[in-house]
């Protein structure tokens, strides 16, 4: 089994322009789609659970779909957290806090408060969160300490830079799974892919559920990982 699953939650707005309806009945039905994930993930027995909700790009799209966006995290956390709290889920949220609504901020620490001792699971939800930004962010943070004279240049390494990540708690993704069939990570937790395996799945968000989830784990045990070592004797990867 995958320690650390990442998905990347794609195709709700076509869900709903297909069935004729408004994109916010696509983002209602993929918070049910979040909901059985969740579920499924922890009777899988998969540790790290790291879900794609919100994006820094995603603020280009109409005022409209973007507050409807934050309702229904608001309605996730109010509806979700206690239950979560329960079964003993860790909550994270990474991402950017900047222009992120007072009463949102105060869900997210709620959230994450609540459940810090728990030790039956992780979820964790890239709300605000883009790859390149989080980069910047680590590596300013960096700079900083090297400013103020508590780090060196040199001491900068890859495990220095990884601890620097809104993610330096987790493991590293072993797989990431995309639904819709796009293939790309669209800026998606860009360091710590570095060696997961990709699987993309041909069904769009809200229509996702357990069996796609075992099928993509399925997928996953098939793969050999190898990290850039030999697979076996005369054969390289790569």
């Amino acid at each position: 089994m995958p320690r650390h699953v990442a998905i990347i939650m794609d195709g709700n707005g076509r869900w709903a322009k297909s069935r004729g309806l408004p994109r916010a009945a696509g983002h209602e039905r993929g918070v049910e789609a979040l909901r059985r994930t969740v579920e499924a993930a922890g009777k899988m027995g998969i540790e790290y659970l790291t879900l794609f909700s919100f994006s820094t790009e995603n603020w280009r799209r109409p005022a409209e779909e973007v507050n409807a966006l934050f309702g229904l995290l608001r309605a996730y956390v109010k509806r979700d957290l206690a239950r979560l709290k329960a079964e003993g889920v860790r909550v994270r949220i990474i991402g950017s806090r900047e222009n992120v609504p007072e009463d949102i901020l105060e869900l997210i620490g709620k959230a994450e408060r609540d459940t810090q001792d728990n030790r039956g699971g992780n979820l964790t939800i890239a709300f605000n969160y883009g790859g390149r930004e989080e980069i910047v962010r680590a590596a300013q943070g960096l700079a900083r300490q090297v400013a103020e004279g508590t780090l060196t240049p040199d001491e900068i390494d890859a495990d220095k830079f990884a601890g620097a990540l809104d993610t330096s708690v987790l493991p590293d993704p072993d797989l990431l799974i995309r639904t819709s069939g796009e293939a790309r990570i669209s800026n998606f937790l860009l360091w710590q892919i570095a060696y997961a395996e990709l699987v993309i799945l041909d069904v769009l968000w809200p229509d996702f559920n357990g069996d796609h989830l075992a099928g993509a784990i399925a997928a996953f045990q098939t793969r050999e990982r190898r990290f850039g070592a030999l697979a076996d004797e005369g054969r390289e990867d790569g």
